[in-house]
């Protein structure tokens, strides 16, 4: 794919729809959504656990453990390619080359009897067609990139810290220039320093290379510091959607309002957290209206009934019929939305 080509639409997906059929009852864990990723642009999906996040990001490459998992309908196009019709050869393909994932734990994503290098080279060696020796020499070079010297490609993953070992993964991902990037809480795992060291590092390295990249994360300071459009979900749906400007400035979903009220404020450490009351809905037993109606201070009668996206502008919708009531505003408390 030539990457020349500006805002091409790397990744499309419409309508997805993914359910966990269990003996005795099914989670329905994302219930109809859609996004749209161009060329250098990032986009970040943020909720809680157990929000569809993951859920979502696996059915993007087709790694829905099936069975229990089921993605029900919808489409997925990947760099033009539908990817729900492809066969597992042609899945093979595309894994590593035209897209790549960071998983949530280094500990668990590396091979702990393979050295690190070779972790690397492999993908290399079966996308690229070099020769074991070239791979290896690539490796290092991509180690380099994300900032571990070449010369440790022959050591194994207990040789390296939590940080270390999520640049390795990192430049597992990025070894054959994927066309989109999906990062699964990447620093979710890492200490606050680190954390911010694996965010300049990605940042960096999605400004050189163009690559599109989908970031899932719970954390809403990640989002400020490295996305360009915000997808905000809550039950298997996207409640808010809208570019960075919009729903951090001029949010419009209670759950986001939620969201950024339950952020410590930077500016007056008096000030008391505003958690959001109650539990998110049991997946298996989701309501037929707004599934935030019931910890939703703003909530009425007829938010139990089913509900439709609301367009606002041409970035920004929302999943609230109350939203444009002339008397109903999110009120965020003083500097809760610039804590990112």
């Amino acid at each position: 794919m030539d990457k020349s080509i500006n805002n091409e639409v790397l990744l499309d997906v419409k309508d997805l729809v993914v359910h966990y059929v269990l003996e005795d009852e099914t989670v329905e864990a994302v219930n109809g959504i859609s996004l749209s990723l161009k060329k250098g642009e990032t986009l970040g999906i943020v909720g809680e656990t157990g929000a569809g996040k993951t859920s979502t990001a696996l059915s993007i490459l087709n790694l829905v453990q099936s069975p229990p998992g089921v993605i029900k309908s919808g489409s997925i196009t990947v760099c033009g390619s539908e990817i729900l019709k492809m066969t597992p050869q042609q899945l093979e393909k595309i894994r590593g080359k035209d897209v790549s994932m960071i998983f949530q734990d280094p500990m668990t994503a590396l091979n702990p009897v393979m050295t690190v290098g070779f972790q690397i080279a492999e993908s290399i060696m079966y996308h690229e067609k070099l020769s074991e020796k070239d791979a290896m020499v690539k490796a290092g070079e991509i180690l380099e990139l994300v900032g571990i010297p070449k010369t440790r490609a022959n050591e194994y993953p207990h040789q390296f810290s939590g940080g270390m070992k999520q640049r390795v993964v990192i430049a597992i991902a990025l070894a054959c220039n994927p066309n989109i990037l999906i990062a699964d809480e990447p620093t979710s795992a890492l200490d606050v320093t680190i954390q911010a060291q694996v965010l300049d590092l990605m940042y960096d390295l999605k400004e050189r290379l163009g690559t599109a990249l989908l970031m899932i994360t719970h954390d809403l300071g990640v989002v400020a510091k490295i996305c360009d459009i915000v997808a905000v979900m809550y039950a298997g749906k996207f409640v808010e959607y809208g570019t960075l400007e919009d729903v951090f400035n001029s949010p419009k979903h209670p759950y986001t309002e939620g969201l950024f009220n339950s952020l410590p404020n930077i500016k007056d450490f008096q000030s008391e957290l505003i958690p959001i009351p109650g539990l998110m809905p049991d997946p298996t037993k989701l309501p037929e209206g707004c599934a935030f109606e019931p910890r939703c201070p703003y909530a009425i009668e007829s938010c139990k009934k089913p509900l439709a996206q609301y367009a606002i502008s041409d970035t920004h919708s929302v999943l609230c019929s109350r939203y444009d009531e002339p008397n109903f505003h999110i009120k965020l408390k003083k500097g809760g939305n610039k804590n990112g």
